[in-house]
């Protein structure tokens, strides 16, 4: 990526777009259609994309982040060959420390404890606090709350489903009996909102 010139991709399909032009080239005018909104002026997919720095956004989720820096990495060795990566191609993590520890943390809990449902509290806005949505609902019930008040009852809760961009309600959330609820929150959630949904969860639970 030449100096002053930058793309940007949202996910792993744009990111296969993006190999696949270096890979196999293709039409300049229909990739740079294609991701018109994502280049910066000045932009030739035919200059630009045979060398190239590959930087994180802060919040993203770490996974995805070192999978599309592989994509990357991947299409030019085969374009150029393994021997010019050092020369082709380079790799920045700019993940946040703290949205790391986050995401470690959680996949240590749900490795090492056996949970009934997870709890995830921040904005909706808020990337860091949706990858971490993302991961636990790959393992389990997952509700991301953007406050204590997305606490209804124990039989309501408020919540963004992570396929979702829109608040939902959901009925009957809380199972009955012996339960064990994660809580996690984004990396920029106030700490007095964890406490006052750890009491909101233990009145829910176990009644006044």
């Amino acid at each position: 990526m030449g100096k002053g010139y930058y793309l940007v991709v949202l996910d792993r399909a744009e990111a296969g777009a993006a190999c696949e032009y270096i890979r196999r080239g293709g039409s300049r005018e229909e990739f740079l259609a294609a991701f018109e909104r994502a280049v910066s002026p000045g932009f030739d997919p035919d200059v630009h994309l045979g060398r190239i720095g590959c930087a994180n956004q802060t919040t993203m989720l770490s996974s995805e982040s070192l999978e599309i820096g592989e994509m990357f990495r991947g299409a030019i060795g085969d374009r150029y060959g393994a021997e010019a990566l050092n020369t082709r191609y380079r790799a920045f993590d700019t993940i946040c420390s703290a949205t790391q520890d986050r995401q470690d943390a959680i996949i240590a809990l749900l490795d090492t404890e056996t949970l009934d449902a997870m709890i995830v509290l921040g904005g909706y806005n808020s990337s860091n606090t949706c990858n971490l949505a993302r991961i636990c609902a790959e393992r389990l019930p997952t509700y991301h709350i953007a406050d204590p008040e997305g606490l209804t009852s124990a039989t309501e809760i408020r919540h963004k489903p992570v396929s979702d961009k829109h608040e939902a309600t959901t009925q009957n959330w809380l199972p009955a009996g012996g339960i064990s609820i994660g809580l996690t929150s984004g990396a920029s959630t106030p700490d007095n909102l964890v406490e006052t949904v750890i009491r909101r969860l233990d009145v829910l639970a176990n009644g006044e």
